[in-house]
């Protein structure tokens, strides 16, 4: 039998080993702006055209390379930081493998000119797929210029695979941001198609932390610091108040290096129990400094995993230190032993006498001018959602305002569990005005201004008013996504929008998208936006906010879901508007709310699954009377 195992050749080990650390052009931008922080640099260029596809290129002011290195760098297995066995256990730098730029320069087109310091001239070399085109010596200054064109160029497979480009760009948006907080006395510039994207001076990382994210980072920020034999830490939170239902903004740096440790994330939660809105995520950017020898960094090809030696010591530490940070900034609510609560005078509670608890607000009581109580009081609601487009919600009828087309629907999605077709009110056993009591002759009443109950043949049904808001938006959204056809209304006065450089490109990403829902973006200088129009029917009230709150939805839901780009907006665009059409409705616009509720596809849960109503049977409801 002839052999049959081989040693692969070095183009192809090479191809391989791409594989693993050169998965798409933000792969690049790190191995690339983490050797120039190992090189010593004091200020650090990136530009990327065409989101990396067509040129990456990293300039530094670093140590620089002499002939000999620039020639050897590219071959596989060779790194200056690793001479002995126990060197492996004393990593300090960044990438060590060695595989880094023979990758690199097994699927792209490079070009590295590097000058070491205190040398005349630099040299040039010039490599694709592996093979050394030309080196020559050239005139440069100090530090080095590594030039990626066209990768992937021989791998059209890995190629084709690649994302669009505002997708690839938040890539490397990503990568950059996370270099650029671990290195801050090192000054950073990316540049995107020849546009100044991000320009970060060097300084403190507060400074930093500012000039990544924004200037209202500035308010939310709590230094963070504890001190052991074991392991220092050293960051920043951010205050509860501040916390955002999408993750992303959460950063842990091992000796610099950052990582992703749900166990570490858990322990920072932990410390903020009780401080934070539901399904809502902290900002921190928290530096961990520990014995290289206790953590083993080599368990991902991109080591962005780690293990620790002694994880629960970490865990206890990690959370401690985030809950002290919480205390000593007054963050969270701590006990007053001044106070001797057992002596307190209680005082009574007084109301007017006039006050009114059926018919008042709910957060004052009502006015002397205002209307008694026999003739109730309704709010206009400002929306247009509500006028009853169609006919369906207009009020000028006197039946009930089920239509037949809607009680065939609802009743088809419910016709197994509850057969409601024969349950609900038909229009002869609507109930009068007299029986209706406080409703004043209405077939709905609101509770409040979140519920809205409805008399059924077999009990009482109640809707959840946003949930069904939910429902209807998320419906009219996706169809308006799949037709094009979103409607929009102008504003008076265009908003600019300043954006971080993620949020911005993810803008751009989804930018027909937006336009199909009726938005009217336009591209407003570097990392801004003009809104000069929202869709049709969403109350005009702080546009900003509308926007952010949408992309931070969009994001949350890239993390929690796996649906496609329409789907996920339309999922979020119809939670962030339902939450601002609540409020006090009148007759119609309940009316006309059900309604369009029941005009949906399947009127009974939200996109997420929470149900939009609920029904008690007459039986469930003498339950609660006879129980004693």
């Amino acid at each position: 039998m002839a052999d049959i195992i081989r040693l692969l050749p070095e183009h192809l080990a090479n191809q391989i080993a791409a594989g693993e650390v050169v998965q798409r052009p933000a792969s690049v931008v790190k191995e690339l702006l983490e050797n120039s922080v190992d090189a010593r640099s004091t200020s650090i260029q990136l530009i990327v055209k065409d989101a990396g596809k067509q040129l990456i290129q990293v300039v530094d002011d670093g140590l620089g390379m002499t002939e000999t290195d620039a020639r050897m760098c590219f071959e596989r297995h060779a790194t200056s930081k690793i001479q002995t066995t126990e060197d492996l256990f004393r990593i300090r730098t960044m990438g060590f493998r060695g595989e880094a730029m023979a990758s690199i320069a097994a699927v792209a087109q490079v070009e590295l000119k590097s000058r070491a310091r205190g040398t005349e001239l630099g040299t040039c070399l010039t490599i694709e797929a592996n093979e050394v085109i030309k080196q020559e010596p050239t005139a440069m200054a100090e530090g080095t210029v590594v030039s990626v064109k066209n990768l992937f160029y021989n791998v059209p497979a890995r190629r084709n695979f690649l994302k669009s480009n505002p997708v690839e760009m938040r890539h490397i948006l990503d990568e950059f941001q996370r270099v650029a907080l671990a290195n801050p006395e090192i000054a950073f510039s990316l540049y995107q198609n020849e546009v100044e994207v991000m320009n970060l001076p060097a300084g403190k990382l507060s400074q930093r932390i500012v000039s990544v994210f924004g200037k209202e980072y500035k308010e939310q920020l709590a230094s963070c610091e504890e001190n052991t034999p074991f392991l220092n830490i050293r960051g920043y939170i951010g205050k509860p108040e501040f916390a955002k239902k999408s993750r992303g903004e959460q950063f842990f740096f091992v000796n610099n290096r950052f990582i992703k440790s749900q166990y570490l994330n858990h322990a920072v939660l932990t410390a903020y129990e009780g401080l934070l809105p539901k399904d809502s995520f902290p900002f921190y950017v928290l530096f961990l400094e520990i014995a290289p020898e206790t953590i083993d960094i080599n368990v991902h090809p991109t080591k962005t995993e780690i293990k620790f030696e002694d994880e629960k010591t970490v865990y206890a530490i990690v959370r401690a230190a985030v809950k002290q940070s919480l205390g000593l900034h007054n963050i969270a609510p701590s006990l007053d032993f001044g106070a001797d609560v057992n002596y307190i005078p209680l005082q009574p509670m007084k109301f007017p006498a006039s006050t009114d608890f059926e018919a008042a607000p709910a957060r004052a009581p009502r006015a002397s001018a205002e209307p008694p109580v026999s003739q109730p009081v309704t709010t206009t609601f400002a929306s247009k959602a509500f006028s009853g487009g169609g006919g369906s919600g207009s009020g000028e009828r006197d039946e009930s305002f089920f239509t037949p087309s809607a009680l065939r629907e609802f009743a088809k999605s419910n016709n197994a569990e509850n057969n409601l077709e024969s349950k609900l009110f038909s229009d002869e056993e609507a109930f009068p005005a007299a029986s209706a009591g406080m409703m004043g002759g209405s077939k709905t009443l609101q509770v409040h201004q979140k519920y809205i109950l409805v008399q059924v043949k077999s009990g009482l049904m109640m809707v959840d008013q946003q949930a069904a808001q939910e429902r209807i938006l998320y419906e009219k959204y996706s169809q308006a996504l799949g037709k094009r056809s979103g409607a929009s209304q102008q504003l008076l006065f265009p908003q600019t929008l300043q954006l971080s450089p993620s949020d911005f490109s993810l803008v751009m990403e989804l930018a027909e998208e937006f336009s199909a829902l009726g938005f009217v973006l336009h591209e407003f200088g570097a990392n801004t936006i003009a809104v000069n129009g929202i869709p049709a029917e969403i109350p005009l009230r702080d546009e900003r906010e509308l926007i952010e709150g949408l992309l931070e939805q969009y994001k949350n839901n890239l993390s929690s879901l796996k649906v496609d780009r329409q789907e996920n907006l339309a999922r979020a665009m119809a939670k962030r508007v339902s939450s601002r059409l609540t409020g006090r409705l009148n007759d119609q616009e309940m009316n006309a709310l059900v309604d369009q509720l029941f005009a949906c596809q399947v009127p009974n849960y939200t996109p997420s699954g929470q149900k939009t109503l609920v029904i008690l049977q007459l039986s469930q409801l003498q339950e609660l009377f006879l129980k004693s």
